[in-house]
């Protein structure tokens, strides 16, 4: 098997991806690590190959077995390139990007669904895709504006999660809230200054729900906290003047995911 370089065409493709502009232009993107390259080729159809060092083919050698998608090998200085992180891992597939339409979402509602409004973090990004997931929402919707959840960090932080929902990108917020009101979907806007609590919810966590979320800074912007059906808080009984975004949405899809059993 020839060995790639950072020189070889290959690797000069897929380090494009590192960018969204290069991602967004491929159609494709980046994963990196065991957790998300297994998680990719769960469904192989969306992997286009994967990319791994001596070393990492050999601590993954039953992974690597057990896949049709063509594996290459890369010099460590290669895989540095597609990194993100101090320590590259030398394990790194390239996916096809998962995107659906907002009107997919809308035309057949879930259960529980979430939609971000001008996120800003990467981090977050791909921490309420994992929270998501494991509260059970089947669809995570990325506004105008927000991260890039195919971003190295945001895939990071998603730890998977990224290839179980369904991910809406630039979906215009406004229009898509007012088609699953429309649709009988419960929309509730996180807001620490929210009228209602969130442990006074009952009916209206029995779902179909949809959660907002906003910006770290600036949280849902007015315009769209308005079409919500409550603008929700987070009791606290401490001192702490905020929770991290990450957290509050934790908190809030965990719940939600009780309240619907």
């Amino acid at each position: 098997m020839d060995l790639l370089t950072e020189r070889s065409a290959r690797i000069v493709a897929a380090r494009k991806l590192t960018r969204r502009a290069g991602r967004d232009a491929a159609g494709l993107f980046l994963a990196e690590g065991r957790q998300a390259v297994a998680e990719a080729l769960a469904d192989p159809s969306g992997v286009r190959e994967v990319l791994v060092t001596d070393a990492a083919a050999t601590a993954h050698r039953d992974l690597l077995a057990a896949t049709s998608v063509p594996v290459r090998l890369v010099t460590d200085k290669a895989a540095a390139g597609l990194s993100e992180t101090v320590t590259p891992q030398g394990l790194v597939a390239v996916c096809a990007l998962r995107d659906v339409t907002a009107e997919s979402v809308v035309a057949a509602p879930p259960r529980l669904s979430v939609a971000l409004s001008e996120l800003a973090d990467p981090g977050n990004a791909g921490t309420i895709l994992r929270t998501a997931d494991a509260c059970g929402a089947a669809a995570v919707m990325f506004g105008a504006g927000s991260a890039d959840p195919y971003g190295g960090k945001a895939v990071r932080a998603s730890a998977g999660s990224l290839f179980h929902v369904d991910v809406v990108r630039g979906a215009p917020l406004v229009p898509v809230v007012e088609a699953m009101r429309s649709a009988g979907v419960t929309v509730l806007a996180a807001d620490g200054g929210g009228e209602a609590g969130l442990d006074e919810l009952t009916s209206e966590l029995a779902g179909p729900v949809l959660w907002l979320f906003g910006n770290e800074a600036r949280g849902v912007p007015a315009g769209l906290a308005e079409l919500a059906a409550a603008r929700v808080r987070i009791p606290m009984r401490g001192r702490a003047e905020s929770l991290n975004l990450a957290a509050a949405a934790a908190i809030c899809l965990y719940a939600t995911q009780l309240a619907q059993g």
